[in-house]
């Protein structure tokens, strides 16, 4: 059998050539690595935030309509207000309030 020699120039080339690419991902991978994972924890969180503004937004659509909704009711009940014979017809139903000589009899509602 043949005995196989070991170089001990080859085998320091391996280990400086080792260390090196170990001190290089060392120096450029775990900082990009870290770069990229800060990076991807900030675009999670600006969808999450993005989604939130857009349910915010649906949320503030539909009570402006309702607010649009009611002003269109107080605007109809200004009008009326200003005719005074829905003014006495009003406050007869509502409040019971009746002319001289006149009563008023309340019946029950049929429902």
């Amino acid at each position: 059998m043949k005995s196989v020699k070991t170089n001990s120039k080859t085998h320091g080339y391996k280990q400086s050539k080792f260390k090196k690419k170990t001190l290089r991902i060392l120096l450029f991978g775990v900082p990009s690595l870290i770069v990229m994972i800060y990076f991807f924890t900030y675009a999670f969180n600006m969808s999450l935030e993005i989604v939130s503004k857009y349910d915010e937004k649906e949320e503030l659509e539909h009570d402006l309509n309702d607010l649009k909704e009611k002003e269109q009711e107080l605007s109809t009940d200004v009008l009326k207000l200003q005719d005074p014979e829905y003014v006495a017809r009003y406050l007869r139903e509502k409040y019971y309030y009746s002319k001289n000589n006149e009563y008023i009899i309340k019946l029950p509602n049929k429902n």
